[in-house]
């Protein structure tokens, strides 16, 4: 399989009947090398099934298959907001999928880190690095405003919600 995900005999895993405990939705370039790994290598020393998207997954205009499917057979998501989130559809899409799948069942779990950027900058998708890439998404979606208002809808959603807000890797 092409995603990083490790097994492990976790009786809650076990008991809810899902693949993974935690899925891990991030920006690549902003937190992969960084926090993202380091948060993926602990849960897994603590025994969690824990899927992160790995470099070699196929890239295209959706979400692949593959990756929606982790989602849906994911007990918690920890969704990762950094400087470049939003400038990505497909984590968009990701993020938007994760906030589906939160909606449908109760007992999934969202849980939000705000790495480098204020929480009500993602809520309302101000500030430099919300603002910019939403104006360019009106104009590039013209014909299709209703993706746009979903991803809107999922930030807001995300942001609403508990998390952990790290001004930078110094704050760990």
């Amino acid at each position: 399989m092409a995603a990083s995900h490790t097994s492990s005999s976790s009786t809650h895993h076990q008991i809810l009947q899902t693949k993974y405990d935690v899925f891990l939705s991030f920006r690549g370039e902003d937190t992969r090398n960084n926090f993202t790994d380091h948060l993926h290598a602990a849960l897994i020393r603590n025994g969690f099934v824990a899927f992160k998207d790995d470099e070699t997954l196929e890239r295209g205009n959706e979400i692949s298959s593959e990756l929606s499917k982790a989602i849906e057979e994911s007990n918690v998501s920890i969704v990762i907001l950094s400087k470049n989130y939003a400038s990505s559809p497909w984590c968009l899409d990701e993020l938007a999928k994760i906030v589906e799948c939160g909606n449908k069942k109760k007992d999934r779990k969202v849980f939000a880190v705000f790495y480098g950027v204020d929480p009500a900058d993602v809520r309302k998708q101000k500030g430099e690095d919300f603002e910019r890439v939403f104006a360019k998404y009106e104009e590039e979606f013209k014909e299709n405003q209703e993706k746009v208002l979903k991803w809107r809808a999922a930030l807001t959603r995300v942001a609403s919600l508990a998390g952990l807000h790290l001004q930078d890797s110094r704050s760990l």
